[in-house]
């Protein structure tokens, strides 16, 4: 070990106000040690997220204690000492110590701080900051990611997620704060014992169908979110609502699932078994912070679950029918371009951002929807500005209940949608990577000898990167005659994640068999480009 790197470890250790974590660093190796003080973590998605670990690249007391100190400052250089803050957090490992060494750190520099008094659902702190008024909002949660992951995830007044300029001015003053150990911290008591009823009722508002006769399957996937989830259904009137047991009470470990997140693969297989067996009419499942929602269906070959795509056009479709006219709906360059013809069909408009739900709710005025693939929905932008998988199931529930009324499922509506607007067939490929620099390595290469031709079709390339406008970023888009494919880096995970999109024509109903097989033949192929870049 470097005689620089020494020093560095030293002063952590002595600057780190936890004995768990100082005990941890003098038990490690010197390639063990290098790995921890490589680099600090830094602002990703609206904050922090990785490992729960010791060292200024892990999530522990002293990186959080330092982050609290760090934005505490860029407030109050703005104004804003002493206005309010709130504080949340989910149930994995650390975030209860996490949630208070914010809450004290933040205390100590004169902030009205609500601590809430137990685990909640993310979107309850969205809903929390703007209902409240504060200035800011603190949730630690590391929503979706493995369980040896935790995080610190920023929200600003209005309840939206942290953006530039404002992160890299945070960042830079978290860099000059001193030592954790050295920085004041004052006890907290938890309040704000009534914000989650209040999150309750509006959404328990949100249904439209007078009709609730249907039976919910539903996971929490180890998390936070099913208390909440069946509280909100039932309170709306989804009497009928069966839970995977084994999965509903939260569960740090997340012992049922590789991965707790419901786009993986085999993370939702339990609540499609639950819904079979109880012959449900849809399943749900959500992430662990309840931030994100997914919904299955039965079909003809039996349960499956929808993608994000196709459960953000059923949403738009349904939300845009009692919308004022004008309204604005908003989705992602990597989400399915079916959104941009459906909106003005119905006399809405559309907006595309990056990635993120830090960009979706600053789409524009008159916002009534916003969606990204990654199965996030805010169906309230009013009340939470940021994605919402309570809310959405309520109004997924509500959709279903109509639908149903009528002798018809959420499938038939899909359909409906293809012989309208085309036959939208998407996919996501991601590239896990143990090393970072794979990925820039992934890119460079796409980058400097990118496609002339896709599944036979004659491509153009844009490069994000070279953009002058509000959606320059690190992606590039390949595109030809009805097929798309977008290649980005994952914002919070190791991955470099291609998004795929074939468009086929459909001249009626009973052209759609044809349409969706022409279109899959068409994926397999960008499929197989994108496994191999």
């Amino acid at each position: 070990m470097t005689e620089e790197l020494t020093e560095h470890v030293q002063r952590w250790i002595a600057g780190d106000p936890d004995a768990a974590t100082r005990d941890e660093l003098d038990g490690l190796s010197d390639a063990e040690l290098a790995d921890r003080f490589s680099g600090p973590l830094t602002f990703g998605t609206a904050g922090l997220r990785g490992p729960v670990r010791a060292g200024p690249n892990g999530m522990n007391v002293a990186v959080v204690v330092k982050t609290s100190a760090g934005i505490a400052a860029w407030l109050i250089e703005r104004g804003l000492g002493g206005s309010t803050v709130v504080v949340g957090r989910d149930a994995r490992n650390g975030s209860e110590q996490f949630a208070f060494a914010a809450a004290e750190t933040f205390s100590a520099q004169g902030f009205s701080v609500i601590l809430l008094p137990r685990p909640l659902p993310t979107p309850v702190v969205a809903f929390a900051v703007r209902a409240l008024g504060a200035e800011l909002g603190v949730q630690i949660t590391a929503s979706h990611n493995p369980a040896a992951d935790n995080g610190y995830k920023v929200y600003l007044r209005g309840g939206s997620q942290l953006i530039p300029p404002a992160d890299t001015e945070i960042e830079a003053l978290i860099a000059v704060t001193g030592d954790a150990v050295d920085v004041p911290r004052t006890i907290v008591e938890p309040s704000g014992s009534d914000i989650a009823a209040r999150y309750l009722d509006s959404v328990v508002a949100l249904p439209r169908s007078e009709r609730r006769d249907i039976r919910i399957a539903l996971t929490a996937l180890h998390g936070v979110g099913g208390e909440l989830a069946t509280a909100a259904l039932r309170g709306a009137g989804f009497r009928d609502v069966r839970v995977v047991d084994e999965q509903f009470e939260p569960d740090p470990a997340f012992p049922t699932v590789a991965f707790p997140n419901p786009e993986e693969p085999g993370a939702a297989d339990a609540v499609l078994a639950l819904a079979a067996e109880i012959d449900a009419d849809i399943a749900i499942a959500l992430d662990p912070d309840a931030d994100r929602c997914a919904v299955g269906v039965p079909g003809p070959d039996g349960w499956r679950m929808l993608t994000g795509d196709e459960t953000g056009a059923l949403l738009a479709n349904y939300l845009l029918r009692d919308s004022p006219a004008d309204s604005l709906v908003a989705n992602t360059i990597v989400s399915s371009q079916l959104l941009s013809a459906l909106a003005p069909a119905r006399g809405a408009r559309y907006a595309r951002t990056l990635t993120g739900f830090k960009w979706l709710v600053r789409a524009g005025d008159g916002l009534v929807y916003a969606y990204e693939e990654a199965i996030g929905h805010c169906v309230d932008p009013n009340v939470v500005r940021d994605k919402d998988g309570i809310s959405a199931a309520v109004v997924l529930a509500d959709l279903a209940a109509g639908l149903k009324q009528d002798r018809r499922t959420l499938l038939d509506v899909l359909d409906d949608l293809a012989v309208e607007f085309g036959v939208h067939l998407g996919a996501q490929v991601s590239r896990r990577v143990q090393d970072l620099a794979e990925i820039s390595n992934m890119m460079h290469r796409l980058r400097s000898e990118p496609p002339t031709q896709l599944a036979g079709r004659e491509v153009t390339v844009l490069d994000y990167a070279e953009r002058e406008d509000e959606l320059r970023t690190d992606a590039v888009e390949i595109s030809g005659p009805g097929l798309r494919v977008i290649v980005r880096p994952s914002g919070t995970e190791p991955k470099l994640k291609a998004y795929l999109e074939v468009i086929e024509q459909v001249d009626d109903r009973d052209g759609l068999t044809r349409a969706r097989t022409a279109a899959g033949d068409v994926l397999a192929e960008l499929t197989t480009f994108a496994q191999l870049l």
